[in-house]
């Protein structure tokens, strides 16, 4: 063989080399996520389209990893999820809006629940996502797929890879130690908070909350060592709840900076600052201090008619008397999902646009999701 010939070998032996490893290293890393992929289950059947999917996320993820990327805007914060969910592959998905109403109640046999109803005038299917990371704790939350463009998740396989950042846009969720969290968009100005502290977006707020706080308590002092960045251009605050019936709303003072992270007590939240709920009137706007009082005030209601005698059944009658119907003028109309989380036995019963008598139960302790009357 000729010196040319041999050289020529050898390069292209080299370029086979480079692409085998290039092969391997990709089936290795995305072994899980192919796995992830695959536990992919749909779990309701409705005509319009838009249904209530599950997924066990089986690849290892580090919420720690995503924040030290650094986030200063809307895209990188997009990155950051991407880089971790997805590496090396082109996606894309788009900062979430919500709406949603929450609140929380300890029933007569001592089971803590919080109720909540995800609004957003634009249809959604959700994800119920099932996580386990290795140094975390268990959860389950719920994603909405519009936001990551995956409506029908098992369409085709680029919308089944999309569908693995589903972690980290989370709206709502519960953790296996009985803490629960849910997001509400606000009317005020997006909080920006720059105090030198780590950056800390909307949703990955609460996959931190999931991921690594065992009592609200904990879950409000975890969020005080981080910068908050309000995602999309919004506004929110967070309800925390937790085994104990701590429920609080967390919220970025608006007269003031930094902003400064308050924590109140409270029974309900809707879309409006519960710190000055009084300055904020039902069915209207109000400003810089939100909307939804009629929400709040008949959630309110509801709890004071049972008191003394609250069962899971109040966690219903709550969230359908703050449920709401679709109303294209309204951003925060239209409820796409309503869950009543026991923070106590661990289970999490999800309804789907208002189909009150269509329950999927999801049991945390056991990662069984089932249909339940």
């Amino acid at each position: 063989m000729s010196k040319v010939k041999k050289r020529v070998l050898i390069v292209l032996l080299g370029i086979l080399s480079v692409v085998v490893l290039a092969v391997v290293a990709f089936v290795v890393l995305y072994f899980t996520r192919f796995q992830t992929i695959g536990s992919i289950e749909q779990l309701t059947d409705y005509k319009d389209g838009y249904n209530l999917y599950r997924m066990d996320v089986k690849y290892d993820y580090d919420i720690d990893d995503i924040i030290d990327y650094g986030i200063k805007d809307d895209q990188s914060m997009i990155d950051a999820i991407l880089k971790e969910a997805l590496p090396m592959l082109p996606v894309s998905i788009k900062a979430p809006n919500f709406g949603c109403t929450a609140f929380s109640l300890t029933d007569k046999d001592g089971n803590a629940y919080m109720g909540r109803n995800y609004d957003f005038s634009k249809n959604t299917s959700a994800m119920m996502v099932y996580c386990e990371p290795e140094d975390g704790y268990k959860s389950v939350g719920f994603a909405a797929l519009d936001n990551v463009g995956a409506n029908v998740p098992d369409e085709s396989i680029k919308k089944k890879m999309a569908s693995l950042t589903a972690p980290f846009v989370c709206l709502d969720g519960m953790n296996e130690k009985g803490v629960s969290i849910a997001v509400l968009i606000l009317d005020s100005d997006p909080v920006r908070q720059n105090t030198g502290k780590p950056v800390i977006s909307t949703t990955l707020a609460i996959r931190l909350v999931l991921d690594k706080a065992a009592t609200t308590e904990e879950a409000v002092e975890l969020l005080r060592n981080y910068d908050m960045f309000s995602s999309a251009g919004r506004d929110y605050h967070f309800y925390i709840t937790d085994a104990s019936g701590d429920g609080r709303v967390i919220e970025y003072d608006i007269n003031g900076e930094p902003r400064e992270l308050i924590d109140t007590p409270s029974e309900a939240v809707t879309n409006f600052l519960i710190r000055y709920k009084d300055k904020v009137l039902p069915n209207q706007k109000n400003g810089i201090y939100g909307h939804g009082r009629e929400r709040y005030d008949a959630v309110l209601k509801v709890l004071e008619k049972e008191k003394g005698n609250y069962t899971e059944e109040t966690v219903w009658n709550g969230v359908k008397s703050a449920a709401q119907e679709p109303d294209d003028e309204d951003l925060t109309s239209n409820t796409q999902w309503s869950v009543a989380y026991d923070n106590t036995d661990l289970t999490a019963d999800i309804v789907i646009r208002r189909n009150w008598d269509d329950i999927t139960r999801c049991d945390l302790k056991n990662k069984v999701t089932t249909p339940f009357k």
